[in-house]
């Protein structure tokens, strides 16, 4: 049970520090809401090594300290609907690939979470004008959702020699 706590804070730490490193990095294109997400590298890693309940734990532990250490506490709702929607697409994946296919799941996940930050933007400003940032998201939710798969991918092989 301590070895898994620690795991589960250890993980949560090393997202939450790859958070808030990548928010400091200037994003090349001048579109919101694009950003690569690397700490979705640990929540799909943390999926196929520890599980739902642990990933999940992760998850909303993540995004809560993510928004109070950035000091944007608006942003909770964002992440936290992507989060959920991106999690439960990569619950179902986890059941239909494999570890040679993890970047699949990271790619779906990617672009689930964008809708579920379409969707929150939608309801929050009460405007479905907004719909019209999706296909860009979603084809930059493609490319970081590729480029993060592959790493956890790596991750996953790398970590289970040690």
């Amino acid at each position: 049970m301590t070895k898994r706590i620690v795991r589960m804070a250890l993980l949560t730490a090393v997202a939450l520090i790859i958070f808030i490193v990548e928010a400091q990095i200037p994003v090349p294109v001048p579109i919101p809401g694009i950003k690569l997400g690397l700490a979705n590298i640990i929540t799909v890693y943390a999926m196929f090594r520890l599980g739902p309940k642990d990933t999940l734990a992760i998850l909303l532990c993540r995004v809560f300290l993510g928004s109070v250490f950035s000091g944007q506490m608006t942003t909770l709702i964002y992440s936290l609907a992507g989060g959920l929607l991106c999690y439960a697409s990569m619950l179902i994946m986890r059941r239909i690939v494999t570890e040679n296919q993890v970047w699949v799941c990271s790619v779906i996940g990617a672009v689930c979470h964008n809708i579920g930050q379409i969707a929150a933007a939608m309801l929050i400003a009460q405007t479905a004008g907004l719909i019209i940032y999706l296909p860009v998201l979603m084809l930059s939710g493609v490319i970081a959702g590729l480029f993060t798969g592959l790493c956890a991918q790596f991750l996953l092989k790398r970590m289970k020699k040690l």
